[in-house]
């Protein structure tokens, strides 16, 4: 014990050193590019939905489209709430020019006289707090092997492809409209003899709190979808469609809306808008089907899950989990053979090669007092969430703040939450709610009953997992940067001080769930309840053998959500395949097919080509089964269908702790600890010599899954 003291204050003395003299440095350095003013609140209007914003009629768009080159698109959104402050611009980034000044008050990105001027405060010519740019046009070149660059005039050869990139802003945020063109319909805007009437709207993916443009580069937009639009197809996106930027679906439909709009005034209605984009692109396409009918006609959602919201409950129990591991379980050592990790994640996790955080770990736990232990083990809780919840829901954090300077960070509350205030509405304290809890949550309750860990350890884990702290009350995570070096400690790891300690009766605290919070999120879109009647295409290489956050499960649980509103899911088809086989193109020609049969007068489900069903692919693109059974298993109480077992289907934390697959439950029907043993709850475990501490951890009782959550408002009428 002696021995870990000493280490523990020869690691603080060598950590000080460092946080001071990064500290000091970081204050000797000058940025002139830092945004250091937020300007006065930008209003715009808001949807009031009564009971779900699919029924409340959008307001009329009285912007005449199409946007004139060399001007700007429209600023405000029509529906979608008051301008976010502050905005980085990303138009460079972007491969554009600086963005336009708005003002010379001091309000958002300084403006420079050129790019070359950035580093010198005396040669700003003023700011942009709204980041927009002249539309224009730039074109490129597909050549045979399709390798993508800049046009510059040349004549083409035979496969190569022209495409035509206009540029601009809609809402802040850049659009990008690509269209295959001849050589001779260059500096011709509206020309369009290569388009096959088919429209593409591209989805992107990735986690994004807002406050920034995104950067927007079309040659990444062209290579995406290289094969259609050789192929003839026009494609559409914009930053507000991309979740990298802002999950914000109401933004990000308000947006699309208008962008197709535009479109449209160009040249003309198209004969399908295909939807495609993966993770948080293939969500967007959900929730879009959901919110939107019309503005999509068919989805190709990648890698997806239903929603944003839904996912958070277990990714954001995945780094609490990882605090237990690493400081307060009383065996550490059980929970170093990660192999028994899934049965409280319910994600996959092995024994191997050390995970990305794996430094930090005997350096925190000296910090902590404890005996450093290195991990030699991975898992999708930390290989797919890792840093997660720092991002995300920690308001005093973010990752965003080198744009802006120390003094604006401490006025902005960093987080997903904040960038959807205008939805999820402010608490008593002035920062955004939030649909995160865990009161009543039994983590491991399918573990113990299994026998995989014993009513000891269960009640260690839930005496001591806790939850995040109000928001109020968080403090921003506790990074080193070692001086001279691209190097950074992080110092709290785990966000292990953002979690709330035990009380006197060594019982952590649990998080209730806002239902406010949650009721809005319902209301205006943010979750999939389960709406979507059009044709689904949901593609996914399976990942989970590599900790991959994009997992399985999400798809079944967009189905079973489907089913428990609909009666039956028909009309989404899910493919898995191995990663060696990329089958989007396959799915392009299926979705098609599949359109152009509704366009001739066939109802959705009877224009479904023959054969479509569920299936899994192998590396050579060879179907492996193919069925409506294939992908039965635990999600749906069936035995495992012929996909299922080639392809395991992992669960998720809430699972594991008795709810269903549908992922949905924000707040549970809580029972009291007795009423959960005398229904059988525990299984064949004899609970009665633990009641008292189960009583002590679970003062308002325990999940019952059987009932429906609370939380959820009963009147969204989306049938």
């Amino acid at each position: 014990m002696v021995k870990v003291h000493r280490l523990t204050g020869t690691l603080i003395t060598i950590l000080a050193f460092v946080v001071f003299t990064s500290a000091f440095i970081s204050q000797e350095q000058t940025n002139p590019r830092l945004i250091t003013a937020i300007p006065p609140v930008q209003t715009a209007p808001l949807l009031q939905p009564d009971k779900h914003i699919r029924h409340t009629p959008r307001p009329i768009d009285n912007y005449i489209y199409p946007i004139p080159l060399g001007e700007t698109g429209p600023l405000l959104p029509l529906f979608s709430g008051d301008l976010q402050y502050p905005f980085i611009c990303m138009t460079e980034e972007s491969g554009f020019q600086q963005p336009l000044v708005d003002n010379q008050h001091g309000w958002g990105m300084p403006v420079f006289k050129s790019r070359s001027d950035r580093d010198n405060r005396n040669n700003i010519i003023g700011y942009s707090k709204d980041c927009q740019i002249p539309t224009g046009l730039v074109y490129y070149l597909i050549d045979q092997n399709n390798k993508i660059s800049r046009y510059k005039g040349q004549p083409l050869h035979q496969n190569e492809q022209l495409v035509r990139i206009e540029y601009g802003v809609i809402h802040r945020y850049i659009y990008l409209i690509a269209m295959p063109i001849q050589r001779s319909e260059i500096n011709k805007r509206e020309a369009k003899s290569q388009w096959n009437q088919k429209l593409v709207y591209q989805f992107t993916g990735g986690a994004g709190i807002g406050f920034r443009q995104g950067s927007m580069q079309p040659h990444k937009l062209i290579e995406r979808r290289v094969n259609q639009l050789k192929a003839g197809y026009a494609v559409i996106t914009s930053g507000a469609n991309r979740t990298s930027f802002t999950y914000n679906m109401l933004l990000s439909e308000d947006t699309a809306r208008r962008l197709k709009k535009h479109f449209i005034s160009l040249y003309g209605e198209p004969v399908y808008t295909v939807g495609v984009g993966g993770s948080g692109g293939g969500l967007a396409q959900y929730l879009m089907a959901q919110n939107a009918p019309g503005l999509i006609d068919g989805a190709i959602p990648l890698y997806s899950y239903p929603d944003m919201v839904s996912q958070a409950l277990y990714a954001l129990d995945c780094d609490l989990l990882n605090s237990y591991y690493t400081f307060k379980a009383k065996d550490r050592d059980f929970w170093q053979d990660w192999s028994k990790r899934p049965a409280i994640e319910g994600l996959n996790a092995n024994n191997g090669e050390p995970h990305k955080g794996a430094f930090f770990q005997p350096i925190n736990q000296a910090l902590n007092g404890l005996m450093p232990s290195y991990p030699k083990g991975n898992s999708e809780c930390i290989n797919g969430w890792f840093g997660l919840y720092a991002f995300i829901h920690n308001p005093k954090q973010g990752w965003l703040r080198d744009y802006v300077s120390e003094n604006l960070q401490q006025h902005v509350h960093w987080s997903y939450w904040q960038d959807l205030v205008n939805i999820y509405g402010k608490d008593d304290k002035g920062y955004a709610r939030h649909i995160w809890g865990n009161e009543g949550v039994q983590y491991g309750l399918n573990a113990l009953k299994q026998g995989q860990i014993s009513l000891e350890q269960f009640i260690d884990l839930n005496q001591k997992i806790g939850s995040w702290k109000d928001d109020y009350q968080m403090q921003p995570e506790r990074v080193a940067s070692v001086p001279f070096a691209n190097i950074k400690v992080w110092l709290s790891l785990w966000g292990h001080h953002n979690i709330n300690e035990p009380d006197a009766n060594q019982v952590a605290k649990r998080q209730p769930t806002d239902h406010k919070a949650v009721e809005n999120a319902y209301r205006y879109g943010q979750i999939f309840a389960g709406k979507a009647d059009l044709p689904i295409l949901d593609v996914r290489h399976y990942l989970e053998d590599q900790f991959d956050m994009h997992h399985v499960s999400a798809s079944f649980s967009a189905r079973m959500r489907m089913k428990t509103l609909a009666g039956h899911a028909d009309n989404q088809i899910i493919w898995v395949a191995h990663p060696d086989y990329n089958p989007v193109d396959l799915a392009f020609k299926t979705m098609d097919t599949w359109l152009l049969n509704m366009l001739d007068g066939q109802e959705m489900l009877d224009a479904k080509p023959t054969g479509l069903a569920d299936a899994c692919f192998d590396a050579k693109g060879q179907t492996i089964a193919s069925g409506n059974s294939v992908w039965d298993g635990p999600w749906n109480q069936a035995e495992n269908g012929i996909c299922s077992d080639n392809f395991k289907v992992f669960s998720t934390s809430r699972i594991q702790a008795g709810a269903n697959w549908l992922g949905d439950t924000f707040d549970c029907h809580r029972v009291s600890v007795e009423q959960a043993a005398h229904a059988g709850m525990y299984g064949e475990i004899d609970v009665s010599p633990v009641i008292t501490q189960l009583k002590q951890i679970f003062p308002t009782g325990v999940c019952d899954y059987n009932q429906p959550g609370i939380a959820k408002p009963t009147d969204l009428a989306l049938n």
